[in-house]
């Protein structure tokens, strides 16, 4: 997490002058107030904070500048007119004259474009600030690789890292907006979607590092083929400096990441459990929900790691930090030390309810990779196994095979079955041919749908695995398990 703290009313994370010499190579004296966060949705302004004003799928953040000034805003960007009630400083070239008067705040300050203005604006703030910038990306497994890698560094230096979805082209500059003096690390998770995007992302952000975790076809819907998205990720590796300033961090296990070391000027820190490489993990022994011991090897050396992540999976996840942590210099005490206090906050979090139940909730998002990750899990845990499960989109071409190769899976790992969405009949039709008792699935148009059902099925000692993608609304079913089963305090 970011060191600022956004409800810090009198901080000052940079000043309008520096957004303006930023924009305009002029600098304006009278304009040097401080900025003390900057925002795209005016509900989340705070008093002194900048306000982004740009166009949503549903509202347009220009409609909204008003109420960031009565919330306490002090400065807005805009590209589009506003009411001629609202002071306009207007920045664009032809228009900019550096000779301002005093201005009263607040004040709209007016561009070509906002979003190309936020991250031209975070792009020099990266430049003026000396920190070791770590870009992450992949199919599965970003999140809670950043999640892991910034607890590891924080033990040495002080990081920033973007916050919960923050990661794409309006996320990750806001992050890097709120860059500071002390902090000497930037932990930056990157999405993708199309190709272009993670080259994008690299020149605002200048990346030292990158981590690649694995090519799956998460996306495929909009980004294409599997080896397109494999273009598209490898980016990340191409725009990093040229060793010994730059590392490529990649997973010796998936092909596909294998092959951007050919892609890469930089020094090249290879992971895995498969194939040979760099750093590797070997001894691997999973403990259900009490976590997992592997022991790394490293230029001869072995150390021993225990780590309080779930399933047999999160060895990669251990392996990318691991290989950061080397990259930056810490000791082995330092990894060991920080990977077993390594409670980062999981998108597969498990929740004990009454009656001895287990409940899996991994209903952030789904991919092939990761619901089959999260089925092998589920499959070595005791008692009845249960899997609820939703359809998984954006999958493009792979969306029949994809769903197929769950169902094929679904007879090693589960028990009893309940599926939602119209793709997930995929995975039925698969998991009965695999020979999965009929009367032991069932099938729901929806979440609502599924909700009660589910709650019915729940019996006394069950592991419950619920998971699909995000639009699916799983947290719907997990909600109402919840509200039945939840602890009852002792009378």
């Amino acid at each position: 997490m970011s060191d600022l703290d956004p409800t810090n009313k009198g901080g000052c994370v940079y000043r309008i002058n520096d957004l303006i010499l930023a924009l305009t190579d002029q600098t304006v004296p009278q304009m040097d107030h401080a900025i003390s966060m900057t925002v795209i949705d005016s509900r989340n302004v705070v008093d002194g904070s900048l306000f982004i004003a740009l166009p949503g799928e549903h509202v347009d953040g220009h409609e909204f500048v008003q109420s960031a000034f009565n919330n306490g805003a002090i400065a807005a960007i805009i590209d589009q007119d506003v009411s001629p009630e609202l002071t306009v400083i207007d920045l664009r070239k032809g228009h900019f004259a550096s000779s301002i008067n005093e201005v009263q705040l607040p004040v709209c300050l007016r561009v070509e474009n906002a979003l190309q203005a936020l991250q031209s604006f975070a792009a020099a703030r990266r430049r003026e600030h000396p920190v070791t910038t770590i870009g992450i990306t992949g199919s599965v497994g970003k999140t809670t690789t950043k999640e892991l890698i910034a607890q590891l560094l924080s033990q040495k230096y002080k990081v920033l890292k973007n916050l919960g979805n923050r990661n794409n082209e309006i996320g990750l500059p806001l992050t890097l907006l709120e860059l500071e003096p002390h902090h000497e690390v930037a932990v930056l998770e990157m999405g993708f979607y199309v190709p272009g995007e993670i080259a994008l992302l690299c020149e605002i952000a200048q990346p030292n590092i990158g981590v690649i975790t694995n090519i799956g076809t998460v996306h495929a819907e909009r980004a294409g083929s599997q080896e397109q998205i494999a273009r598209g990720k490898a980016e990340l590796v191409q725009a990093l400096p040229p060793k010994p300033d730059g590392t490529a961090i990649l997973n010796s296990d998936d092909p596909w990441v294998r092959e951007m070391a050919q892609q890469t000027s930089a020094q090249v820190l290879s992971y895995g459990v498969i194939e040979e490489a760099d750093l590797t993990a070997t001894h691997i022994q999973t403990f259900g929900l009490d976590g997992i011991q592997c022991t790394l090897n490293f230029k001869g050396e072995a150390t021993p790691i225990t780590s309080p992540l779930l399933g047999e999976f999160s060895i990669y996840t251990i392996l990318r930090a691991a290989a950061v942590g080397l990259s930056m210099g810490l000791s082995w005490e330092q990894i060991q030390s920080g990977l077993a206090e390594g409670h980062v906050h999981l998108r597969m979090q498990t929740i004990q309810l009454a009656n001895d139940i287990t409940l899996i909730d991994d209903t952030y998002n789904a991919s092939p990779a990761s619901m089959l990750a999260a089925l092998a899990f589920l499959k070595n845990l005791p008692g009845r196994r249960v899997a609820i499960l939703g359809d998984m989109l954006e999958l493009g071409p792979y969306e029949q095979s994809g769903h197929q190769s769950v169902g094929d899976y679904l007879p090693e790992a589960a028990d009893l079955v309940i599926l939602v969405g119209p793709r997930s009949e995929i995975i039925a039709q698969a998991a009965q041919a695999k020979g999965f008792p009929k009367e032991n699935i069932h099938w729901y148009p929806d979440s609502s749908q599924a909700a009660n059902p589910a709650v019915n099925a729940v019996e006394h000692g069950d592991v419950i695995l619920i998971k699909g993608s995000n639009s699916m609304r799983m947290h719907t079913i997990l909600d109402a398990i919840k509200a039945r089963h939840s602890w009852q305090t002792p009378q």
